[in-house]
């Protein structure tokens, strides 16, 4: 089983596989969650709370706590950058975008994506990782 060093890394890999391929499942559904608790609407309790800029303590530890097994790892062949990818709504449900909360500081995870060949939104999505063009050059991956 993979451990990702990069949490926000991670998070892009989940998209992939929880909201748009659905491979990895039960799917995390924070609305569910937050109306088990008497919340109907997870935005306005963010924001009624002034915690619209930061990962909700439940989305958190659900996703640092979720094992990925190396077959779905390798299922992953294209990784999309943008700041609104499914999972982040499901993280910070009033999150506007505007901020570093997202983003991805390190390509060191990439060796556990054996087969991943294209990456887009490399330009203004939330990577922001040091080396990133020389990287995915390096690797064979096709980024635009």
């Amino acid at each position: 089983m993979a451990a990702f060093k990069d949490f926000n890394l991670k998070l892009v890999v989940i998209d992939v596989l929880m909201y748009r391929q659905g491979l990895l499942t039960p799917a995390f559904d924070l609305d569910t969650r937050m109306r088990e608790r008497g919340i109907e609407i997870p935005a306005v309790y963010v924001l009624e709370n002034d915690i619209d800029d930061e990962i909700l303590d439940e989305s958190r530890t659900f996703f640092e706590e979720l094992v990925i097994a190396d077959e779905l790892l390798a299922e992953v062949d294209l990784l999309c950058f943008d700041a609104g990818q499914e999972i982040y709504r499901h993280c910070a449900p009033a999150w506007g975008g505007e901020d570093d909360l997202f983003d991805i500081r390190s390509l060191d995870d990439l060796a556990l994506l054996p087969n991943l060949k294209r990456v887009t939104a490399v330009h203004d999505g939330v990577l922001v990782a040091p080396g990133k063009w020389e990287t995915f050059a390096a690797r064979g991956i096709e980024a635009s």
